[in-house]
């Protein structure tokens, strides 16, 4: 049986691309594994905190030093790292805000990016900790096209999601694309290609 953990960052709720293709992602997942166990995270529900600087402080100290304060921040961290480590198949909406990934998504890397739980430093540099079996599926969407063309040099999502994964031990990582969603012409078929598109390896 598999873990799916389906991760949502966008804020805009059934009318967001990224959640149509995410959903359609997860889908095709099932049709695959039919009694896989889905997990979701929406991180617009309940939000991750803005690094300040008592997280920093948390996530770079003792536990048994921690006020309780510091105790809840901890052991929700946790709590989100557990949920990647448990998953066999990670699913990730990543709609393009202003060339980045949205700040609920930037947010969730900060509280789990840490070491001693997703990566190590050794003699040899950096090591992922989680499982190398694990599978990622980025869904991203955006109303430009940057998977080619003169605007390829400004695909920072998917790259940057590729490298924090990476840095967390997993390397199979698949990319699915619904582009050009505000470009007449191509927006009126970027979904349907893109579903028609995604493959479960």
């Amino acid at each position: 049986m598999k873990n799916i953990l389906h991760i949502i960052s966008s804020p805009r709720g059934e009318i967001s691309a990224s959640r149509k293709l995410g959903k359609a992602v997860v889908k095709k997942i099932l049709k695959k594994y039919p009694d896989a166990v889905v997990k979701e995270r929406d991180l617009t529900k309940k939000l991750v905190p803005v690094l300040e600087e008592v997280h920093i402080n948390t996530f770079f100290s003792s536990p048994e030093n921690h006020s309780p304060e510091q105790q809840l921040i901890n052991s929700y961290s946790e709590e989100l790292i557990s949920e990647l480590k448990e998953a066999d198949i990670i699913v990730i909406d990543s709609p393009m805000y202003n060339f980045s990934v949205p700040t609920t998504l930037k947010a969730y890397f900060d509280f789990t990016s840490r070491a001693g739980y997703t990566f190590k430093y050794s003699e040899d540099g950096p090591m992922g900790l989680l499982d190398n079996d694990k599978k990622l599926y980025i869904a991203f969407t955006s109303g430009n096209i940057y998977s080619t063309g003169p605007y390829q040099i400004y695909d920072s999502n998917v790259p940057y999601i590729k490298h924090i994964f990476g840095f967390y031990g997993i390397s199979d990582i698949s990319v699915f694309r619904a582009e050009g969603l505000s470009i007449p012409g191509i927006m009126e078929t970027s979904m349907e290609k893109a579903i028609d598109a995604v493959a479960i390896d």
